[in-house]
């Protein structure tokens, strides 16, 4: 498949990229930096700017892309133009473009604004406030193929290869087993217009994905 990774420089997105590479896929990667981010024979990279017009973002989307990742994010800093305005606009470009897979790496609980008092949020508000409206968008308001995954948080440490779903805990997550399950969503139909949430667990990825 032909896929396109939205924020391929970050944590979540060099491993997603190194794993669909893995698996033989060729890959589009989105970044701001200069230098080329992996040297397989099946990656390209593209400098999208996502706080950019919708029209100009739609315009260097190919339009034999597959399937569509976006895992970029903010980093706390223009956090409503690129958590929010930015992701999107890049829903509005990929529906637009005929592209029907979506695959939004978003926050455990973005959508369950009752569950927020317990994880004392702080200065990761605006954060979550932006999450939160660019899920619904993507619910609500647009005709692609969707899956949301939140995730908890992210973690530096080895891949376990295992996870939990919906278990209505934050936990944690390797960085590694996040890529995975989002690379395991891929295929994976029955996760199609659904949003679920993850964090490490027992469970073989696959087999975890399975049963969403």
């Amino acid at each position: 498949m032909k896929i396109l990774v939205i924020g391929a420089s970050g944590r979540v997105g060099t491993d997603l990229v190194k794993q669909l590479l893995a698996d033989n896929h060729q890959v589009v990667g989105t970044t701001r930096q200069q230098e080329k981010l992996f040297s397989d024979d099946n990656y390209s990279q593209l400098d999208l700017d996502i706080t950019a017009q919708k029209d100009a973002i739609q315009k260097q989307i190919d339009q034999d892309i597959d399937a569509v990742y976006f895992v970029a994010g903010s980093g706390g800093k223009d956090i409503l133009e690129v958590d929010l305005h930015g992701a999107i606009k890049t829903m509005q470009a990929v529906q637009d473009k005929g592209i029907k897979r979506y695959i939004m790496l978003s926050t455990v609980f973005s959508l369950d604004t009752k569950k927020w008092d317990e994880l004392g949020l702080g200065d990761l508000k605006g954060y979550y406030i932006s999450k939160h409206y660019a899920d619904q968008w993507l619910v609500n308001n647009s005709s692609l193929d969707y899956t949301i995954v939140q995730a908890a948080a992210l973690k530096e440490r080895e891949a376990t290869g295992k996870i939990i779903v919906n278990d209505n805990n934050s936990g944690e997550n390797s960085i590694a087993d996040v890529a995975a399950t989002l690379v395991a969503v891929l295929n994976a139909s029955n996760t199609t217009k659904k949003v679920f949430g993850m964090h490490n667990g027992e469970t073989a990825i696959d087999e975890a994905v399975a049963s969403v």
